[in-house]
């Protein structure tokens, strides 16, 4: 007991000797340091072992407020839920809302309430759907984000539903609210393929599609990107109250592409005139307006070209007169030009078909369709959504068959990529092309020089 008392008091006085002179003290040690000789510290221990030494326990009440009121809101903070999704081609406004987490019957009496509310809950659109609810999955609000009920504005504005319940009643606000738009950038170089590449830098699905189709309508480049290849690009990602858009035709928009391939470097500028109409452009003006989309569906594998083959039912040899795509069931389906709907209703083996006329003596044809969204006599905009991939008539799966006819002659649906159509702009407009592309050109010359470290990017 009396050696402990001895360490303790040479411990106390050691640590008042430090803190009297730890100026002193720091400066000593930082000159042996920095002295030329070296030098070796040996550091004894001057207290024995903590884990040897008496514990004292002190134990003292700490009076506590009333915490009720925290823990109250602390309760209700913990009890809401706040969710978001999207709603799905197989939903009607019912399942969106179940899906969410909403009592069954208090969405139907929303639902009751407000038919504009069903409408904007349409799976079509695939609007951004947001609900905040109760512990018991009581609806406290529902917010629904699609597109502006204007097609012109769908690309700037978009409609905002927000439904609060108010004295029994289920009240709706409505208003048109402007997209935020964000400029990206990015580029690789090929390894394997495009969408490969692509994926690695992670480029959003819809602009990687964008790229597909435009090399798929490029003669020189049809055959796609192979290794040592490159490519950079300027896209457009809109977002409404910062969720990215996830209605067609909206979310995202390639805006100036690069591909260098084979020693050779091929430059495209999207431009919108002033009455919003789109059309890409070479850095030099020249134009040429794709007239046809590549592909009726957005992600598509064709699983039956146009050739000869064993019909799957008949088990005999017969033309195929078009491609076929499989998809999911539902999966929506769009008209891959402008046009007029001439046919839309069940059509033998065909099963539920749209027939569009595209004008010049040229139709395409959508079969096998679960759902049909359009009728005679409607006119139809390139990318517009016109049904959704089903099994009805011969079909042996969910696919899509789609065909192209010429004259009333079938022609390879792949055709379609190398329709287009000389565009050719007035001085106003080239003057505002110009100023487009130089500011866009030096977005591209960053993008490539973000990926300059990827070897084989020159």
């Amino acid at each position: 007991m009396v050696d402990e008392q001895v360490w303790h008091e040479r411990a106390m006085a050691l640590h008042a000797f430090l803190s009297r002179h730890a100026r002193a003290v720091t400066l000593g040690v930082a000159g042996l340091l920095t002295a030329g000789a070296t030098v070796v510290f040996a550091v004894a221990p001057l207290a024995p072992d903590a884990a040897s030494l008496p514990v004292q326990v002190v134990e003292q009440e700490v009076p506590i407020g009333d915490l009720s009121g925290q823990l109250e809101a602390l309760a209700v903070h913990q009890t809401e839920l706040t969710r978001t999704e999207v709603t799905r081609s197989t939903d009607t406004p019912e399942a969106t809302l179940r899906r969410l987490g909403v009592a069954e019957a208090q969405a139907a009496q929303l639902l009751r309430s407000d038919a504009g509310l069903r409408r904007a809950l349409d799976p079509r659109t695939r609007a951004l759907v947001t609900v905040r609810v109760g512990p018991a999955g009581d609806l406290r609000e529902l917010v629904v984000r699609g597109p502006a009920a204007q097609p012109a504005r769908v690309r700037s504005h978009f409609e905002k539903l927000q439904a609060v319940p108010q004295d029994g009643r289920w009240v709706v606000q409505r208003e048109q609210l402007a997209l935020a738009s964000q400029t990206q950038l990015s580029g690789n170089v090929v390894t394997t393929s495009l969408q490969a590449a692509a994926s690695q830098v992670r480029l959003p699905q819809p602009v990687t599609r964008q790229l597909v189709e435009l090399l798929a309508a490029d003669p020189e480049l049809s055959r796609g990107l192979r290794k040592g290849d490159a490519f950079a690009v300027v896209y457009e990602a809109l977002t409404a109250e910062g969720s990215p858009v996830p209605w067609a035709g909206a979310s995202f928009r390639v805006l100036a592409v690069e591909f260098q391939s084979g020693g050779k470097s091929r430059q495209a500028f999207w431009y919108e005139d002033a009455k919003g109409k789109g059309t890409w452009f070479d850095r030099d003006g020249r134009g040429r307006k794709t007239v046809f989309l590549t592909l009726p569906l957005e992600q598509a594998r064709a699983t039956s070209a146009f050739a000869v083959r064993m019909h799957p039912l008949l088990q005999r040899l017969r033309e195929h007169r078009g491609i076929d795509y499989a998809a999911p069931h539902g999966t929506p389906v769009r008209v891959v030009g402008d046009g007029v709907v001439t046919f839309a209703s069940w059509q033998g083996g065909y099963g539920n078909v749209i027939y569009v006329d595209h004008g010049n003596n040229r139709v395409t044809l959508y079969a096998h369709l679960s759902k049909i969204s359009v009728q005679p006599g409607q006119r139809l905009d390139r990318g517009q959504l016109i049904g959704a991939v089903g099994a009805t008539g011969w079909a042996t799966g969910p696919h899509l068959h789609f065909e192209f006819r010429v004259n009333g002659v079938h022609v390879d649906p792949r055709s379609l990529a190398r329709t287009s159509e000389d565009v050719v702009l007035d001085p106003v407009a080239r003057s505002q092309f110009e100023e487009v592309a130089r500011v866009r050109q030096a977005k591209l010359d960053l993008a490539e020089t973000l990926s300059s470290n990827r070897p084989g990017f020159e």
